[in-house]
């Protein structure tokens, strides 16, 4: 059950503002939420049980504890990632087979490569645990999705960007930063993994934050 809800917290906080969960709330304007909601779990069921059988299957070769720092480091690149923030690219605009086979061919295509994607090949790889955490993504995406289908659609408003995005990227960043601690055992290390981590991080922050200021704001 720890995999399970880890990865089911873990994936709806990756999920907020993500360009999946903004798909969602673009599909849910043309077609009916359940045919949406359907399509989102059809295409994770799929594309997530790669991920995690992925994740699963590293760890026949690399050391475990080589697989718990690679995914606490990961945790802390989420974060950043969240605070970077995803735009659509035209792929609620495209139509495939009806309602149904366009939201599914449309969430797993953009699910290649995604931060939740990811995020799924490193909790299996961490937990070693395939069905738990293969159900746990699945289910933290289909509320983050029917959350920003509430939100978005039926309430007739827009989640907190800014608020949601920056508590889930801390939330992210310090679950990275815990498993650091508790993964790496040699005390000289670990203080040159953090120290390493933090450089890395506060730079990164800066730059993504100092980006969202020069960035023009949109008239409406």
């Amino acid at each position: 059950m720890e995999a399970f809800w880890a990865s089911a917290i873990l994936v709806v906080l990756a999920e907020m503002g993500d360009k999946t969960q903004l798909l969602g709330m673009a599909f849910a304007t043309r077609y009916k939420a359940t045919t949406v909601m359907a399509g989102v779990l059809v295409a994770t069921l799929l594309n997530h049980f790669l991920a995690v059988a992925l994740g699963d299957y590293l760890t026949a070769f690399v050391p475990m504890e080589t697989i718990q720092l690679a995914a606490a480091i990961s945790f802390v690149f989420f974060g950043l990632w969240t605070v970077r923030g995803d735009e659509l690219e035209g792929e609620d605009k495209k139509v495939y087979f009806g309602p149904f086979m366009t939201v599914m061919i449309a969430f797993f295509m953009a699910e290649m490569g995604d931060k939740t994607q990811l995020a799924s090949v490193a909790l299996a790889a961490k937990y070693h645990n395939l069905i738990p955490v293969w159900m746990g993504t699945t289910t933290g995406m289909m509320i983050s999705n029917g959350i920003g289908i509430l939100i978005g659609v039926v309430l007739g408003k827009k989640i907190p960007e800014q608020v949601v995005k920056y508590a889930s990227a801390a939330i992210f960043i310090f679950f990275g930063y815990a498993g650091i601690i508790a993964t790496v055992q040699d005390r000289m290390m670990l203080y040159g993994v953090l120290a390493g981590v933090t450089a890395i991080t506060a730079i990164a922050l800066y730059v993504l934050t100092r980006g969202g200021r020069n960035r023009p704001s949109s008239s409406v």
